[in-house]
């Protein structure tokens, strides 16, 4: 047996190996927000988790002061600052203001501007830089989930709803500019009434923000089935009714605190009706494009407010009633963490379908908020703006 060990000796076999080809590292630039946007996208923990996952992420210096984060936060996590122009110039730009027409053009050619819709249609010079230089631009509170709901414009609505009462509050029961009383009351006196025009999801959070205050609710839509989907929701404390112009009009008399959300069609209050209104009211319009509900009143941009909860403003505007927009930028912070949530989710799903060419032939969700691909309006609203034809975006994504 010794002299046949040497047939059965091993020996090497070839084998194939894998070779692994390194991705390119994503850029993703994060310019500072304008004065009228205080709402940054993401938070440090958030920078570090995209850092994580593969992502080169550069801020502009001073980015997230509006948030109260300082650079350091943000170098500790990986992220890298830099100048403007270098945040512009990566491959993902995150940028919820208006960009100006000389930014735009900073933008990498063929690169990804990720802002929200009324940053774009409000420019048509921007349009057509980010045309000329095919620019894939895309509108956040347009992408829609498997589920059919929209989770940045959702959860930006729920923001505003409840900054709204809590700001309401606060100007109330400022005892210098305000009436110097509580939303709720105490035992033995009447709380306040909030009148509420919708039954959206801001509609909805404002409502649910006053019953915890204690408040009175009472909701307007012309959507009967919306508004039934609304009072389920909330509960027994809400009064609903459908917009009756002659049943709103006695509860904005009463009303203490008045919201307007979107509803369809536009529901517009004259002067003759803003003129019922008690004195010290509070009023709110959380439309996209604020102040149409109320055109006859001077309009207050919370995020242009050091201090929205303080009511510091001239003696003449104190005496008149004015109109609060952009509750939610009052209240940024929270706006960062709630978009840095949904930012890595889909962020993480572009990245694992190796390109956002790939992401958008997946995701129809994703296609629903593409507004300018390959050098073309695949929007109808923004192909309007330029004076050009809308293209289908499954067309050009046949042939990219």
């Amino acid at each position: 047996m010794g002299n046949n060990s040497a047939q059965y000796t091993p020996s090497p076999l070839e084998r194939m190996l894998g070779i692994s080809i390194p991705r390119p590292m994503v850029t993703i630039g994060l310019p500072a927000p304008s004065a009228d946007e205080r709402r940054f996208p993401l938070t440090p923990e958030a920078a570090g988790m995209l850092v994580e996952r593969g992502f080169a992420v550069k801020i502009e210096k001073g980015a997230s002061e509006s948030i109260h984060y300082n650079d350091l936060r943000y170098r500790q996590q990986g992220a890298e600052i830099c100048r403007r122009d270098e945040a512009l110039r990566a491959d993902i730009v995150i940028c919820l203001s208006p960009l100006s027409t000389a930014e735009a053009r900073m933008l990498k050619r063929g690169g990804m501007l990720m802002t929200l819709m009324r940053s774009v249609e409000e420019a048509p010079e921007v349009v057509k830089v980010l045309l000329r230089d095919r620019v894939i631009a895309i509108a956040l509170d347009r992408v829609v989930d498997s589920m059919g709901h929209k989770p940045f414009a959702d959860i930006l609505a729920e923001i505003s709803g409840r900054a709204a009462i809590a700001i309401a509050s606060s100007l109330l029961a400022d005892a210098e500019h305000g009436k110097g009383i509580l939303l709720g009351g105490v035992a033995g006196i009447v709380p306040c009434e909030v009148c509420i025009i919708g039954s959206g999801i801001d509609a909805c959070a404002a409502a649910r923000s006053s019953l915890g205050l204690g408040a009175m609710v009472r909701m307007f839509d012309n959507d009967v089935y919306r508004l039934r989907s609304a009072m389920r929701e909330l509960g027994p404390g809400v009064m609903g009714s459908a917009l009756h112009p002659r049943v709103l009009l006695n509860a904005l008399r009463s009303a203490d605190v008045v919201v307007a959300t979107p509803v369809m069609p536009l529901h517009v209050l004259t002067a003759d009706a803003v003129a019922e209104m008690k004195s010290g009211v509070v009023i709110f319009d959380l439309n996209a494009d604020g102040g149409k509900v109320f055109p006859s009143l001077r309009l207050v941009d919370l995020g242009k407010i050091d201090n929205p909860a303080n009511r510091a403003f001239a003696p003449e505007v104190e005496s008149a009633r004015i109109c609060y927009v952009s509750p939610g930028n009052a209240v940024p912070r929270t706006a960062a963490m709630a978009l840095s949530n949904t930012l890595l989710t889909m962020l993480s799903e572009m990245f694992t379908c190796e390109g956002l060419t790939n992401a958008l032939m997946l995701n129809k969700g994703l296609q629903c908020a593409v507004l300018t691909f390959l050098g073309r309006p695949v929007n109808q609203r923004i192909a309007a703006i330029v004076g050009m034809r809308h293209v289908d975006i499954n067309l050009l994504l046949q042939f990219s």
